[in-house]
């Protein structure tokens, strides 16, 4: 282990005691984030991952907001960019299933809906259950909700890998915007790629909360808490600590040049109680309270998709 880790996780351990003990000193619960991105110049490949260590959170929250300049955005750009992708070859298996789509949950403001794809790279269905219903599994959920007299797709997960994403209602003066970053929560583990290994998921309607089984042990909680045409706010538990020997949570996205980006700059906040900033390919390791990734500058790649922030470690 080198010097620079062992630095990291002793300061990160006596934070975390500070903070189960109560100590005046150390009111927040710092995790160890470590950038495990790399080079590509192909825009449709997620070359981005950041991963969130520490073997004490078992809650925290994850928000994505609008980028700072979604106010000049006239004109949105969402669609594929293939250039330079042709030297990308996906080493991912490919397994076939009979496609579906089914509603599962529906009132007058929320809609639930499961798809089956015809190709995943991962070979089951992870069981889904709403109330006494048990269903065969989805490839991805969506969750809808009504707004202004039209239906706004806020959040989407894929049990089968544990990838989310999330997106705020979109401001007044767009109709739609794009989703981005995808995020995971629980154990994440790499299988070709990174991944949280889900055995059965549900949602609680009353409450707005996926529940998930993880195929390591353990479950956690994802519940929608806020929810404007400037954010969403989800609340993550755990029932126990992932551990420090692999990430908690990561977030995966992509990075070509800061104009063609998903995520372009991260922001920490770090003991000394101030934030600190860099570009992401300059951004190695840190510890930190508060972690926001994003951009400053429109970007030619998903243009309206949502910065991400996670905060609010707690034991």
């Amino acid at each position: 282990m080198g010097r620079n880790r062992r630095r990291f996780l002793a300061e990160g351990a006596a934070l975390a005691v500070g903070f189960a003990t109560g100590r005046a000193d150390a009111a927040e619960l710092f995790v160890r984030v470590v950038n495990r991105s790399e080079p590509t110049a192909c825009a449709e490949k997620d070359n981005v991952t950041i991963e969130l260590i520490s073997g004490a959170v078992r809650r925290f929250e994850v928000e994505a907001v609008h980028p700072a300049y979604i106010g000049t955005l006239n004109v949105d750009r969402w669609l594929p960019d293939l250039t330079n992708c042709e030297q990308v070859v996906s080493t991912a298996p490919e397994y076939s299933f009979h496609p579906a789509r089914k509603t599962i949950y529906e009132t007058v403001e929320w809609q639930l809906v499961g798809y089956v794809f015809a190709k995943f790279w991962r070979p089951t269905l992870v069981p889904f259950r709403v109330g006494d219903t048990v269903h065969g599994g989805f490839h991805v959920l969506q969750l809808w909700t009504r707004f202004q007299e039209r239906a706004e797709e806020i959040l989407v997960v894929y049990p089968g890998d544990g990838y989310w994403r999330a997106r705020p209602l979109p401001p007044a003066h767009l109709r739609w915007t794009a989703y981005g970053t995808s995020f995971l929560v629980g154990p994440v583990e790499t299988r070709g790629r990174p991944m949280v290994d889900v055995s059965a998921m549900a949602f609680v309607p009353e409450t707005k909360t996926f529940t998930f089984d993880f195929a390591r042990g353990g479950h956690g909680t994802l519940r929608l808490a806020h929810l404007d045409q400037e954010r969403i706010t989800l609340e993550v538990a755990f029932d126990r600590p992932i551990g420090d020997d692999r990430p908690f949570a990561a977030l995966r996205s992509m990075y070509v040049t800061e104009f063609n980006a998903d995520v372009a700059r991260i922001a920490w906040r770090v003991p000394a109680g101030h934030f600190e900033e860099a570009p992401l390919p300059a951004f190695r390791e840190a510890l930190a309270s508060e972690l926001w990734a994003g951009r400053i500058v429109p970007s030619r790649h998903n243009t309206s998709a949502p910065d991400m922030i996670l905060r609010r470690f707690a034991p």
